[in-house]
């Protein structure tokens, strides 16, 4: 099984997920548990086959083997018993060997008379069997005393049975039974089979059962997630319309404060300047301390009127900008603040890659304006017009504009946006900004005194 990689793996349902995994999971506990369950059912059958073995066999041989009680090998004439009672009979058609041990690996008797009165290394079933286990091994006959056993080629049972002292019980020698095992063979093989069969079912059924559940729980989740998509495409849907239609109503109030600065500009500044003209005029005529005082002070109203009529009509007034650049707004914004204040302004203007001929929205560009034109007024006023500096940076659709100064800066952040009287205000800012999704921020400069006012926009959702 080729699992995928970790980016196609993340495009896969939960439920084909947990298949795969699952399936690994499953399937290496399935041949944990089958080699487990199996050498378990290997070991009862062939411990069970071996107890009622020995069991027989040891009434046959224990009474032939007590003398080794009182010596060190069998006389001739229980050996001889011993010989015959395995020899052309139903017990010696399926015993096909046998020894007898004494302590330290010595055979006193055996069926193969080359290895009598040798010694051999106890082997674990020897020893065990030496402390009163019964110990048994199935097709196991790979040690050094198995050489003719080996040679058969049959299945055989190799069993270890204690012999003991019919007076004291003790442990006197050990038997050492070799029968054939074809039967238990094919009985191990069906048992080995049938716990393969049972541990893969119960596995499958496992796997199955919990796929189901991982499922219906996946499409669930994905019913829920469609829904989500389908939702969010309808919100970012309405956002977009929510968004346009505020661009839409932040550039019909440019056009109507535009037709305000003008009718304020051709209208009441027009008629006041007439009155004022009228009134020059009608200074040399009037004669007397009094009447001329008052004219003086009428005359000093009406100029201060057309001078703030001006410059109402003057902020008010948005010049034909959308054939122009960004670069080219900025600068012109910043060239009309200096000459009307007398304060310079730096400008540095980071166009990266193809920046330059990105097409910048309408809505965008009077934002711009905007944010600039009222960010140096606010340098002007707060910070007399000192270091004033504006920086315009353009990457992919992401724009950022920062007005500095370098004035005394904020007292406190937050700063409340409220209505700045020499201009549009930054709460009105503020609102023409996130209405095209931008965000504006005001913070102190982090390189050296003074205030930082900062917009970032995303050109995309300027529609």
């Amino acid at each position: 099984m080729v699992l995928p990689g970790i980016s196609e793996w993340s495009k896969l349902s939960l439920a084909r997920q947990f298949a795969l995994a699952g399936g690994v999971v499953m399937f290496i506990a399935a041949i944990a548990g089958g080699y487990f369950v199996t050498n378990q059912i290997e070991a009862v059958v062939v411990r069970n086959t071996a107890n009622a073995t020995a069991l027989y066999m040891e009434s046959f041989i224990a009474p032939l083997s007590q003398d080794l009680a009182t010596r060190e090998d069998l006389s001739e004439g229980n050996r001889a018993k011993i010989g015959a009672l395995l020899a052309d009979t139903a017990l010696g058609r399926r015993v096909v060997s046998f020894k007898i041990w004494r302590p330290g690996g010595l055979i006193v008797d055996a069926s193969n008379l080359a290895v009598v009165g040798q010694r051999f290394d106890p082997t674990e079933n020897l020893k065990l069997a030496w402390q009163g286990e019964v110990r048994a091994d199935f097709n196991d006959t790979g040690d050094e005393e198995d050489v003719a056993e080996h040679a058969l080629g049959l299945p055989l049972l190799e069993i270890y049975s204690p012999i003991r002292d019919i007076k004291t019980g003790k442990v006197i020698a050990v038997a050492e039974f070799y029968e054939i095992a074809s039967q238990l063979k094919l009985d191990l093989i069906r048992a080995r089979s049938l716990g393969w069969v049972m541990v893969a079912a119960a596995v499958v059924l496992i796997w199955v059962s919990l796929f189901a559940i991982v499922m219906r729980g996946s499409k669930t989740i994905d019913r829920q997630l469609a829904a989500l998509r389908q939702m969010a495409s309808h919100n970012l849907a309405l956002r977009l319309r929510v968004q346009g239609a505020a661009a839409r109503f932040a550039s019909v109030n440019d056009q109507v404060l535009r037709r305000i600065g003008a009718d304020l500009h051709d209208g009441p500044a027009q008629l006041m300047g007439y009155a004022a003209l009228r009134l020059d005029a009608l200074q040399a005529q009037v004669v007397g301390g009094k009447a001329k005082a008052d004219l003086d002070t009428v005359q000093q109203a009406v100029k201060d009127s057309i001078l703030e009529i001006r410059n109402i009509s003057r902020g008010l007034s948005l010049p034909d900008i959308e054939q122009k650049s960004l670069e080219d707004i900025v600068r012109g914004v910043a060239d009309a603040h200096t000459a009307r204040t007398g304060s310079a302004v730096a400008v540095r203007i980071d166009l990266q890659g193809a920046a330059a001929s990105i097409v910048v929205p309408a809505a965008a560009k009077i934002c711009c304006f905007r944010f600039v034109q009222e960010g140096l007024n606010n340098g002007w006023h707060h910070a007399e017009g000192r270091g004033q500096e504006v920086r315009l940076h353009l990457h992919d659709d992401a724009l950022r504009v920062v007005v500095l100064d370098q004035g005394p800066g904020f007292s406190a952040l937050p700063v409340d946006f409220s209505v700045d009287e020499a201009g549009l205000g930054l709460a009105g800012l503020t609102d023409r900004v996130e209405a095209l999704g931008g965000h504006l921020s005001v913070a102190n400069r982090a390189d050296g005194p003074g205030a930082e006012l900062r917009m970032d926009l995303d050109l995309k959702g300027a529609v």
